[in-house]
């Protein structure tokens, strides 16, 4: 059960980036807790045409609620607030040893992370108090890291636009994927790969299920495909209600 004042993993971001890396820490076993203000906006888009897997497209309000509930299936925490600031304490995590500890303001609420995703659009100002490097280009702002995501300060990472990765939807979810498993493989969470294999993969060359790993039988892999086939019809059974959101700066003309 996720406690309410700390966590292994606070992911910063509401996005498709931001919610693809609380869904890849959470199955990896790490307590995460993503913290949105707003919404994303990829809801602005009027369709989606270029996300693998659908050759006719998709609403990307569907693909933004299909991600939502996976990741809230993984164990991912969601919440709405505002994330004002971070720092970090001298005190190391209690959960994950030898990791900087991570003061987070909420709205006015002080949560403790092990590590920090920031997966926002360009929004860095509550990072501006931490020894992280900030780039600047025209109106934009990014955080400084590598291409997996890390930063120069341990524990603290970022995924999709707010690193510089180009301006779509599956760059920004597979960026995401990849930062969670930066993070899983610098925390001590025993970790080998997220698969799922048939039963005999593994273990009948004698072999231990890797960690993250998990070997299912037919009639698992079955019902897993008939639980696919009915939530991608349920999903898809009728048009999205909502319509694209309108860009902000046509909402302050009205």
């Amino acid at each position: 059960m996720h406690d309410s004042d700390h966590s292994d993993v606070l992911v910063v971001g509401g996005g498709i980036a931001g919610l693809t890396a609380g869904l890849f820490t959470a199955r990896a076993g790490l307590d995460t807790l993503l913290v949105r203000a707003g919404e994303s906006i990829l809801r602005r888009n009027a369709h989606v045409e270029n996300f693998p897997g659908f050759p006719a497209g998709v609403n990307p309000r569907t693909l933004l609620d299909a991600t939502e509930r996976q990741a809230r299936e993984a164990g991912c925490t969601i919440r709405e607030g505002l994330v004002t600031d971070v720092n970090e304490t001298p005190t190391e995590s209690e959960e994950r040893t030898g990791t900087p500890r991570f003061e987070v303001a909420v709205d006015g609420d002080r949560l403790t992370a092990a590590f920090v995703v920031v997966a926002t659009k360009n929004d860095v100002g509550f990072v501006e108090d931490l020894d992280v490097g900030i780039v600047t280009r025209g109106s934009k702002t990014y955080l400084d890291c590598d291409t997996t995501g890390r930063t120069d300060l341990d524990g603290l990472y970022a995924a999709g636009r707010v690193a510089e990765r180009p301006h779509q939807a599956v760059v920004a979810a597979g960026h995401g994927a990849e930062t969670a498993l930066s993070l899983v493989d610098d925390s001590d969470v025993p970790f080998y790969h997220d698969w799922v294999v048939p039963e005999g993969y593994f273990s009948d060359r004698d072999r231990e299920v890797p960690p993250g790993c998990e070997e299912i039988d037919d009639a698992e892999r079955e019902r897993r495909e008939r639980d696919s086939m009915a939530a991608m019809q349920a999903l898809f059974a009728d048009p999205h209600a909502d319509a694209p959101t309108p860009h902000p700066s046509l909402a302050d003309e009205e």
